[in-house]
């Protein structure tokens, strides 16, 4: 029994933590610190104007190759940082019940700075020098920003490198990082090639991004509890039990 609890603890199902990336990527991009900024990021890598971004077929591919790259750029950046932060993990592996309550206080840590009840957590380490607008600048342009947002970033992103340090798989670190980048840039690369329709939806979700920061903070300090008292690994046995998982699809 030990060695089936620790086996699940370790790898647990991976669809389960592939959500949990991706709503922490959507978290990021909602947040008052990013959403303000996307508009200005669309025209930056396109090297469109906003009223011009889906108006006809030549352009909707440059916004559609824009923001892609934007996206490739930053989740290049994402996967190498998780990768080996989860490396550093499996090197850890004997003090695996230290590490989690490490990871689980830095994870709370920064759900309250998310929630600005710790000040200087939010601030922004803009790079000033950028490269060119357009394409061609559009990857290095997303690298840039995955670097000097991680105060942004930062406490979703904490809670995806917790997963994946906690299981010091490289494979999985890759997985979850990437859909962490999928959670922050498939709205981005929508919100580019629907400019026009998605600008009243743009408009709500920003006069209400303080709620999306509060569930945020909160989900990321539930997430931090459950790596200090062990309640998400003990989650994934009831969830591996009650569905009788055998060790196919979901790992």
């Amino acid at each position: 029994m030990g060695d089936d609890f620790a086996s699940i603890a370790g790898t647990g199902p991976l669809l389960l933590a592939i959500g949990v990336a991706a709503i922490a990527g959507l978290v990021s991009i909602l947040s008052p610190c990013v959403l303000p900024l996307v508009p200005g990021y669309l025209s930056y890598v396109t090297g469109l104007a906003g009223s011009d971004m889906d108006a006809g077929a030549s352009k909707t591919r440059r916004v559609l190759a824009g923001t892609t790259l934007f996206v490739l750029g930053f989740a290049v950046v994402f996967t190498l940082l998780v990768t080996l932060v989860a490396n550093i993990g499996f090197a850890l592996k004997s003090h695996e019940e230290t590490l989690n309550v490490v990871l689980g206080v830095l994870v709370i840590v920064l759900g309250l700075g998310y929630l600005g009840w710790i000040p200087g957590l939010q601030r922004e380490m803009r790079i000033s020098k950028l490269p060119a607008a357009g394409l061609l600048g559009a990857p290095v342009f997303g690298a840039i920003f995955a670097l000097s947002w991680l105060p942004c970033t930062g406490p979703t992103l904490a809670a995806v490198l917790a997963m994946a340090t906690t299981s010091g798989q490289t494979s999985r670190a890759v997985t979850l990082s990437l859909a962490y980048s999928l959670g922050l840039g498939i709205p981005f690369v929508l919100f580019g090639l629907f400019f026009r329709k998605l600008l009243g939806v743009f408009r709500a979700i920003r006069r209400n991004s303080q709620w999306v920061t509060r569930i945020g903070g909160v989900l990321l300090i539930l997430v931090g509890v459950a790596l200090i008292t062990g309640g998400w690994n003990h989650f994934l046995v009831w969830l591996m039990t009650t569905f009788n998982y055998e060790g196919g699809t979901l790992l």
